[in-house]
């Protein structure tokens, strides 16, 4: 526990680890409290791209957590920055809700169910086999597929969700193309947060509560790595992967307890 102390920057799930649904999990307040006390930086990354960071911000003020806009960064912001650089000015079919919509926008990507350059699959509350069929016809009309992310589920307050790996599958079954997925465990993503926060890799920390999205994410960038078991992983389901973390942790409330 001591190396955490040592550690600049934290870059921290959201969904299983800070909270499920619009329930705060334990401990949180007191590992945000110590972040600030020890003058860490550090940026919330999700894989969710159904929010913006205000919401986000305003999500976790109205659990009694008082965190600036800008450390936020999520898988909507990921997948806007990489289309703004690969086709400035594309157009794109988009399933998804206003958190992915708002950053192509903000980024100058126009909305286009005809003859769209990309079709971009998020998390759509109305998911649906119109939306499905839509895509599938303007993918094998040739628009290139691309996903925000590559979980396949995410917790919720009442269980586990299908998320957008498992939402695209249908597409990518029926059409024969495999899609891009921007969000984590993609380098891009990670890269970024790392220079939002300023802190090279080694002097970082990837705490996530997901095998196959943060902790191979921090691995495979060169950070330290913390999986806590308050989310979709348990201590049994860590051990069938062939890479570990360094630390698993019940959540992130042992970290302070266990660094004073």
């Amino acid at each position: 526990m001591e190396k955490l102390l040592s550690r600049k920057g934290f870059i921290c799930d959201m969904d299983g680890v800070i909270y499920h649904g619009n329930r705060l999990l334990p401990g949180v307040n007191e590992f945000l409290a110590w972040l600030k006390e020890n003058n860490k930086n550090f940026l919330f990354l999700t894989n969710s791209s159904q929010y913006t960071p205000r919401e986000l911000q305003q999500k976790l003020k109205r659990m009694g957590l008082e965190v600036d806009e800008s450390n936020f960064y999520t898988s909507a912001l990921a997948t806007a920055d990489f289309l703004n650089t690969q086709a400035p000015g594309c157009s794109a079919y988009v399933m998804g809700e206003h958190g992915l919509l708002n950053a192509l926008y903000d980024v100058g990507i126009t909305y286009n169910d005809v003859d769209p350059d990309y079709v971009i699959v998020g998390e759509p509350k109305g998911y649906s086999q119109e939306l499905i069929t839509k895509a599938i016809r303007l993918v094998n009309a040739g628009a290139k597929l691309i996903g925000a992310n590559s979980d396949l589920t995410g917790p919720t307050e009442t269980g586990i969700a299908p998320a957008c790996r498992a939402l695209m599958a249908p597409i990518e079954l029926s059409t024969g193309k495999q899609a891009y997925y921007v969000g984590k465990p993609n380098p891009l993503m990670m890269r970024t947060g790392l220079k939002m926060l300023g802190v090279h890799s080694n002097e970082a920390v990837m705490i996530g509560d997901r095998m196959d999205t943060d902790i191979v994410a921090g691995i495979e960038s060169g950070m330290d790595t913390v999986l806590v078991l308050s989310g979709v992983t348990t201590r049994e389901e860590c051990m069938k992967f062939p890479y570990r973390p360094r630390l698993i942790l019940d959540g992130v409330g042992d970290i302070p307890a266990a660094t004073r």
